[in-house]
């Protein structure tokens, strides 16, 4: 059987949401909307991309119009996992749903007895243990750090068990290795977070602290095999870009592409497209959720989101006639919302090709797995998990 499309480009707008969930009363977010509360208050934002591609027709959001004649296919997903991290969003869309959500230890910090094998087994005591934005907590213990070379540990609404270290006075090996030390005690059921991270910073005093890019994830593995499993065993590329190897603990990727931010996501995504490659590329572009949505800056947010429209010209301009591109988000984090927390909503999901026939309005559509079913029924290979194919709403015209 041939396949529909060479490529798949999946981009993950990390946390874009788009309100309506139906069961967002019960995670405390009735009435969250992350692009609708961004375009209220940055008084409309000029997208003409998403606009053209059919954003304006899922919502309804200031200054993103919709229209008639959209050039994409769209739909509202929404989330069926029991949950609302980047884990669970991102494993859903490969076909994994989370029943149980994953701890968080926002309100009380990581248990005693953690912390003293933690520092048991790294050599170091620890400062922090609390909720809190990573900057914030760099102005707070960043100059106790270099006084005692204590780590800081925190953690957030996210099941997160995260280590800031400055890279002049802790060695990145050091962070890392005790990052690997963390992840190992963390494993007891008790304690089992879905991510620890690294999060190294430079700077010498207080409100010059500056977090650098050489983050790592350590998350768990996924429970069951995942449609990038399924991809990889059949010989195609899964390209992960940004924190996608993360997410998967490198399950199911043959290349892993680093990024700096989102305008580096996007350049590197672009400068993929040039090159020839048979599968999926999986993009994750972080900024939107960790910059700007936990930070609650909606102007931030909204500048970012045009940025992003405006990479999205050239992106599309290098993709073949055989290409299929998807942009979507893994939850909402609506910056005018209560407390730092992601936001239960539906995400959108835009496809678009040069070749694409007669694109749709799909409506509401159970389950962000949609996503990976139809990429496992594009390339004929197994979709091991839940979610069904919408690939026959995506025929090419190979007559053109």
């Amino acid at each position: 059987m041939n396949k529909e499309y060479k490529r798949i480009f999946v981009i993950v707008c990390d946390s874009m949401g788009i309100g309506n969930a139906e069961d967002a009363e019960k995670f405390g977010d009735k009435g969250a909307n992350t692009i609708a509360h961004i375009c209220d208050v940055c008084g409309g934002l000029k997208v003409l991309n998403l606009e053209g591609l059919g954003l304006g027709n899922l919502g309804n959001f200031k200054g993103i119009h919709p229209i008639k004649h959209h050039l994409g296919t769209i739909a509202a997903l929404k989330e069926v996992s029991n949950g609302k991290d980047t884990m669970t969003g991102h494993w859903e869309m490969m076909g994994l749903k989370v029943e149980k959500p994953f701890l968080t230890f926002t309100e009380t910090g990581f248990p005693e007895e953690f912390i003293k094998l933690f520092e048991e087994k790294t050599g170091r005591k620890c400062l922090g243990n609390y909720a809190s934005s990573g900057t914030v907590i760099l102005d707070e213990l960043g100059e106790e750090q270099i006084k005692t070379g204590q780590w800081i540990v925190y953690t957030s609404a996210d099941s997160v068990f995260q280590i800031a270290a400055n890279e002049e006075i802790i060695p990145l090996e050091e962070l890392y290795k005790a990052c690997e030390i963390a992840r190992d005690l963390l494993m007891k059921d008790e304690w089992k977070v879905g991510r620890v991270i690294a999060r190294p910073y430079i700077g010498k005093k207080k409100g010059e602290f500056k977090r650098t890019p050489h983050r790592h994830d350590y998350a768990l593995k996924p429970f069951h095999k995942t449609v990038l499993d399924s991809l990889k065993e059949n010989g195609y590329d899964v390209v992960g870009v940004g924190k996608i190897p993360d997410i998967f603990d490198h399950a199911g990727i043959t290349e892993e592409v680093h990024t700096d931010n989102n305008i580096d996501g996007m350049n590197k995504t672009i400068d993929l497209a040039k090159k020839d490659h048979e599968g999926l590329i999986f993009v994750n572009l972080v900024d939107f959720d960790a910059v700007y949505g936990h930070r609650r800056d909606p102007i931030g947010y909204g500048n970012a989101i045009v940025k992003f429209d405006e990479q999205l010209t050239d992106l599309m301009k290098e993709m073949n006639d055989d290409d299929l591109l998807m942009i979507t988000a893994d939850h909402g984090n609506d910056p005018t919302w209560t407390g730092t927390d992601h936001t239960r909503e539906h995400v959108p999901l835009i496809i678009y090709s040069k070749t694409l026939m007669n694109p749709v309005n799909l409506g509401v559509l159970e389950s962000y797995a949609v996503i990976g079913a139809t990429i496992a029924d594009n390339f004929n290979v197994e979709n091991p998990g839940i979610g069904y194919s919408i690939l026959n709403e995506l025929k090419r015209d190979d007559n053109e």
